[in-house]
């Protein structure tokens, strides 16, 4: 198994931010790249999921997802307006740092 997260940033994540990411060598695909912006938050989660990415999102939609008990690899969330670009690269590269994916399944992380 991989031993590094692998990542997964939904339509909404901004795009110099996954650019910042992978600039620090971080694996994060995003929907766009994966032609997968018309499709349900379920299926996101579920694409995510059969790729062992954990998904990055601001949608709170994932929460409900993970409250319904709906299996997953991870789910790295945070608001919207909370954090800058820079700002949430740390938070994740942080993330990405201290967290194998074993830790993250069937987990949230509140960034």
């Amino acid at each position: 198994m991989n031993e590094t997260l692998r990542f997964y940033a939904d339509q909404h994540f901004p795009g110099p931010a996954s650019r910042g990411l992978h600039r620090h060598g971080i694996d994060i695909l995003t929907a766009l790249e994966a032609g997968r912006c018309s499709l349900t938050d379920q299926e996101q989660l579920a694409f995510a999921t059969s790729q062992g990415r954990v998904m990055v999102t601001f949608d709170a939609d994932f929460l409900v997802l993970h409250q319904a008990g709906v299996a997953h690899a991870g789910i790295a969330w945070c608001p919207a307006q909370k954090y800058s670009i820079r700002e949430l690269i740390e938070a994740l590269l942080l993330l990405h740092g201290v967290l194998r994916p074993d830790d993250m399944v069937n987990h949230v992380e509140y960034l």
